[in-house]
C-alpha cells in the first residue's frame, strides 16, 4: 500500500498564497489555484495565524556569497588573509573569523559558509509583549473586558503618555494572539476578539444588496441639518433592527456625534410595536439630545409620521441600498454580532441584558473620540444640558 507524497511549498509558492490570501480568496479557491487540498494551504496559513510573515534580509554589513567566492579563490591561490582582505575591503579579523567559524582553509566552501551564516542568522526579535509582562497583563485585561486592540494602543498611548515601555501598536497585538510562538498572549484570548477566528482574515468583505420596502412620505437623508452630517452637534441618532431567528430583533440606536449606544427590546417587527417601542424610548433623553432620527427603508418604521407628532423628533431616510449613509449604526450592529449572533433567538433576551452589552461597548475608548469613551462623551454632553 502506497502512502500520499509530502506537499512542500517553495517559498514562492507560500508568497502566492499569502498574496491571494490578503486579497480575499478563501483556502479552497488558493488551493485549487495550486491543483492541492484545502488542508494543504491551511498547513501554510496556520503557522504564522494568517499574518504574511517578513521577508528575511541580509545585513548589509554581512559577508555576501560573492566575497566568501572571492575568499574561496584566494586560498586556493595561497594568500594571505591579510591579502585577501585588502582586495575585498573588509578588516583582516573579519576574513580571520569567517574561516574559524567554517572549517579554516582546508575545509572553507563558499557555498557551505553562506548557507550557514544565513541559517545563524535567523534570530527573531523578542516581542515587546514577551519582554514586558506588565504591559501583557494589561493588555490581556482589556481583551477580556472585549476591548478591541486598537482601542487598546489607542488608551494605552492616552493612560501612559509619558511611558513608552507601556505602550504597544494594535498590530503588535494582532500579531502576539494570532502567532503563538511569541508566547505573551493565550490563545484562549482570541475568543474576546470582534470576530473569533482561527486564522486573520483580509479586510475585504461581499456585500449582499438587502431588499428595502417602501415608506411612504419619507424624508430623504439629503434633507438632514448639516449639523447632523458634520457630527458637530450632539442629538442626531441612527437606528435599525438587529435581527434573529424566529422574526426576533432588537432596535440598536447610537448618536452621531459621541457614538453612544443604546438597545430596545421590540417584542414584534411590525411597525405599531417598533413604534411604540422607539416613543417610549425617546421620553428617557432630554430633547436637546435626540433632535433627529436616521433609518433605513425597512416597513418597520412605516408609521415614522406617528413617532414624529408624539415626539417632535425628525426622521431620516436613506437612500435605496446605501446602508453606509448609516455608518455608525451599519458598525455599531457589527460589534453586537459578538454577543449576539446570526441564528440567535432574540425574543428572549431581558432589556437588562441589553442594557450591560449597550455599557460594555459604551465603556470602550474610541479611536475617532481620541480614545475618549462614547460614555464619557455622551454624559459630558448630558452635563451641558443641566
Amino acid at each position: 500500500m502506497g502512502y500520499p507524497t509530502r506537499i512542500y511549498y517553495s517559498e514562492s509558492d507560500r508568497q502566492k498564497t499569502f498574496d491571494r490570501w490578503l486579497a480575499g480568496e478563501s483556502q479552497n479557491a488558493i488551493a485549487r489555484s495550486f491543483g492541492r487540498s484545502h488542508s494543504s494551504i491551511q498547513g501554510v496559513l496556520s503557522r504564522t495565524g494568517g499574518i504574511r510573515p517578513p521577508r528575511r534580509r541580509r545585513s548589509r554589513l554581512a559577508l555576501s556569497l560573492a566575497e566568501r567566492e572571492e575568499i574561496s579563490r584566494g586560498i586556493v591561490a595561497g594568500r594571505s588573509m591579510r591579502s585577501i582582505a585588502a582586495s575585498l575591503g573588509r578588516a583582516p579579523s573579519t576574513v580571520s573569523r569567517e574561516l574559524q567559524r567554517n572549517g579554516g582553509r582546508r575545509r572553507y566552501r563558499a557555498n557551505r559558509a553562506d548557507k550557514a551564516a544565513w541559517d545563524r542568522a535567523h534570530r527573531p526579535k523578542t516581542c515587546k509583549l514577551a519582554k514586558n509582562r506588565a504591559l501583557a497583563c494589561v493588555v490581556a485585561s482589556k481583551l477580556q473586558l472585549e476591548w478591541a486592540p486598537d482601542q487598546i494602543a489607542g488608551w494605552l498611548k492616552r493612560t501612559y503618555a509619558d511611558d513608552v515601555s507601556m505602550q504597544v501598536s494594535h498590530e503588535t497585538i494582532y500579531k502576539t494572539l494570532f502567532i503563538q510562538a511569541r508566547g505573551a498572549l493565550k490563545k484562549e484570548l482570541q475568543q474576546y476578539l470582534r470576530k473569533t477566528r482561527a486564522l486573520r482574515r483580509s479586510r475585504r468583505k461581499t456585500l449582499k444588496d438587502e431588499g428595502l420596502g417602501k415608506i411612504t412620505n419619507a424624508v430623504s437623508i439629503r434633507e438632514r441639518p448639516a449639523e447632523a452630517e458634520d457630527r458637530a452637534v450632539p442629538g442626531h441618532w441612527e437606528g435599525d433592527l438587529l435581527c434573529g431567528s424566529n422574526n426576533s430583533q432588537i432596535a440598536t440606536l447610537v448618536e452621531r456625534n459621541t457614538r453612544y449606544v443604546m438597545l430596545v427590546r421590540v417584542p414584534s417587527k411590525d411597525t405599531k410595536t417598533v413604534i411604540n417601542a422607539l416613543i417610549k424610548h425617546a421620553h428617557k433623553l432630554p430633547r436637546e439630545l435626540y433632535k433627529s432620527l436616521t433609518w433605513d427603508r425597512g416597513k418597520e418604521v412605516a408609521d415614522h409620521q406617528r413617532f414624529s407628532l408624539a415626539t417632535d423628533i425628525d426622521v431620516y431616510f436613506c437612500d435605496p441600498q446605501h446602508p453606509w449613509q448609516r455608518g455608525s449604526n451599519e458598525n455599531t450592529n457589527g460589534l453586537l454580532r459578538q454577543y449576539f449572533p446570526k441564528g440567535m433567538d432574540l425574543s428572549n433576551v431581558h432589556q437588562n441584558r441589553l442594557n450591560a452589552v449597550a455599557k460594555r461597548l459604551n465603556d470602550r475608548p474610541r479611536k475617532t473620540l481620541g480614545y475618549y469613551s462614547p460614555a464619557e462623551k455622551f454624559y459630558e454632553c448630558v452635563a451641558a444640558t443641566d
